[in-house]
């Protein structure tokens, strides 16, 4: 039985959604998703093998980082021009289903645009401030995404650096941890994931400590004349830590890193300072209690600097299953 045109077009569709999806940030670029493809929907799937099992035992940041590549999907359909409604129905490792309901006027093209260019910059940012317009701008479309953001005040800077430079110490004096991070940042070409070396930043004085991933030093990036002066560092949160609220989570940041990078912002993501219990609650303590911390985000601007080197991306066929219909 032949498939319909429109079918084929609608599965084109959803197949170059899901390749969208694997620029999505993850956790040590682990990219802990799948997605299966039938007809007119797509499924999200987590992938608990690539769960950390000592930054992340809870699986918090591996939900948040299969909502960033839902909402990476999203994006990439919305600008295609197709209509769409989601479903979360977490039951076990199945998160999410994608249901194309018809053509659309396209939308959120700049969005789209900037999933290949957005990446984490971790060096230092430069002197020009962030504008509250901008942070309103991202507040609001984090909100719409089911979360919440708080813009940490120049007075909670201090105790914001405080929190992850106890997780780092923390971490640092965990084998399992130095372990992990060993593992992740010394993969094999061929996997296509994982955080080079050369992608960290070398361990300088900073306002906000910034996770080494190069603990050797031979090749991380400096960090550069900036001096984070100009960097908003903010919080996104939400009302709870339940699966369907992460994974809300993960959409949530997703649209606030593609809206900076499309106007123009440095970002990189925080989430040492949440990995480990006690800077967990100095954080929550930031936000007053009124909910529980996801990630940090820096975001800044660093004129006039080339981009950091690319983290690998994991074969679109080890991660996307296309169901043939009969």
């Amino acid at each position: 039985m032949l498939i319909p045109y429109a079918i084929v077009g609608v599965m084109t569709a959803l197949e170059d959604a899901a390749r969208a999806a694997q620029h999505a940030p993850s956790v040590f670029n682990t990219q802990p998703w799948s997605w299966r493809i039938t007809g007119t929907t797509m499924e999200l799937f987590a992938d608990p093998a690539r769960q950390l099992d000592a930054v992340d035992k809870q699986g918090r940041l591996l939900l948040l980082s299969c909502g960033a590549a839902l909402h990476h999907a999203r994006v990439a359909l919305a600008a295609a021009g197709r209509a769409v409604s989601v479903s979360r129905e977490i039951s076990g490792n199945f998160l999410a289903r994608i249901q194309v309901e018809g053509p659309a006027a396209p939308t959120m093209v700049d969005l789209a645009a900037a999933i290949p260019e957005r990446h984490s910059d971790r060096r230092s940012f430069g002197g020009q401030a962030v504008t509250e317009e901008e942070l309103t701008t991202l507040r609001r479309l984090v909100e719409a995404e089911g979360a919440y953001l708080h813009v940490v005040r120049p007075d909670q800077v201090a105790e914001l650096g405080i929190s992850a430079e106890r997780a780092a110490a923390a971490e640092r004096d965990d084998p399992a941890y130095q372990a992990e991070l060993a593992r992740w940042t010394n993969r094999p070409d061929f996997t296509g994931d994982g955080v080079p070396p050369a992608a960290g930043v070398r361990q300088e004085l900073r306002r906000v400590p910034i996770r080494d991933f190069d603990p050797a030093g031979s090749a991380a990036l400096p960090s550069g004349d900036e001096h984070d002066q100009g960097t908003a560092y903010v919080i996104l949160f939400g009302r709870s830590d339940t699966p369907t609220e992460l994974l809300r989570g993960g959409e949530a940041l997703s649209a606030l890193l593609l809206r900076a990078t499309a106007d123009g912002l440095s970002t990189s993501v925080i989430s040492d300072a949440i990995e480990v219990e006690w800077p967990r609650t100095l954080v929550r303590g930031l936000i007053s209690g009124i909910g529980e911390p996801y990630v940090v985000v820096r975001l800044g601007y660093l004129p006039d600097a080339p981009p950091p080197p690319p983290t690998p991306r994991r074969d679109p066929r080890d991660v996307i299953t296309v169901v043939e219909q009969q």
